[in-house]
């Protein structure tokens, strides 16, 4: 809708985005306990994963005032969450892929597990399977028909370095690092086979889909726009480049990307032409910190170009 979620720090801040030119910010989680890796809308509700620390479930009801209903520690590393029904995937890094009952908001609970080869970065649930980015272990496919026992049936070991996946129909999209955006073919899921590819200059870390466009996050090369219209031969388009800046994550809503820049900040890019990306907005709470001084209840913040 009006609003982004943007994961800053320690906190969620909700930005007002009806003026993409001048995204402000309406609401806040304030402090949580632990850095944000990952967010994932359900409903009136968003799944934020923590680092070492787990899943928060916080009510987005009234965007200008958030509410932290539920809680759950998970094992590992809580790198991403993706949610249908009343079940959250929490990717947990070395823990694994962790099954979590969201029934009830307030009190989570896990219920099922599986050890899937490498360390979990993300993970996306289509059906009843979910498709994991696997660091070194590449693209892991996980039966989750029984949320309670969770079973792998399939695996691709890409050439890279599995951080991101996207899928769509039958086929999945793997955010490959070094090794650019890989496209695999999922149709048999016990069986899947790498059908496209197209390198990246710097390191692919993730992928979302939007039609036959895939947008990856590069880094420091920033946003690629790649046509796989036809997934045999993937093709770039565009590109939006970044100049110090380190692109981790994109969200992509009708003709506007949502492009998080890790050093920078939230920028905001018109993708109307794939061709050619124009950054038409900017969110920056804090560049690179340079210095602190405190005095009674304040720090004063020397961040990049502002001050704090």
């Amino acid at each position: 809708g009006d609003y982004a979620y943007v994961g800053i720090g320690l906190r969620v801040e909700v930005l007002d985005v009806t003026d993409l030119k001048n995204p402000k910010q309406v609401g806040s989680t304030g402090m949580l306990d632990g850095f944000i890796t990952d967010i994932t809308i359900a409903g009136s509700y968003a799944y934020v994963t923590i680092g070492g620390v787990g899943l928060w479930v916080v009510d987005i009801s009234d965007p200008v005032h958030l509410n932290k209903v539920g809680f759950l520690r998970t094992p590992g590393y809580a790198e991403s969450v993706d949610v249908t029904g009343n079940y959250a995937y929490v990717a947990a890094g070395g823990a694994g892929l962790r099954v979590i009952d969201i029934s009830d908001k307030v009190h989570p609970k896990e219920i099922g597990i599986v050890y899937t080869g490498g360390y979990t970065f993300d993970v996306k649930v289509v059906g009843n399977l979910a498709y994991v980015a696997g660091a070194g272990a590449g693209l892991r496919i996980v039966d989750i028909s029984d949320p309670a026992h969770p079973t792998e049936v399939g695996e691709y070991d890409t050439p890279g370095y599995a951080y991101g996946v996207a899928v769509v129909g039958s086929i999945a999209y793997v955010a490959d690092g070094w090794k650019g955006l890989r496209v695999i073919d999922v149709f048999d899921p016990t069986q899947p086979k790498e059908i496209g590819a197209v390198e990246t200059p710097v390191q692919a870390f993730g992928v979302v889909l939007l039609g036959t466009i895939a947008y990856v996050a590069d880094a420091s090369s920033g946003l690629r726009v790649v046509d796989v219209s036809d997934p045999n031969k993937p093709t770039e388009l565009g590109l939006y480049e970044v100049s110090g800046g380190h692109v981790r994550h994109v969200a992509v809503d009708g003709t506007t990307a949502y492009v998080v820049d890790r050093n920078l900040g939230l920028r905001v890019v018109d993708v109307s032409d794939p061709k050619t990306l124009t950054q038409i907005g900017f969110y920056g709470p804090m560049g690179s910190v340079e210095a602190v001084a405190v005095l009674g209840d304040y720090a004063y913040v020397a961040a990049g170009s502002s001050l704090r």
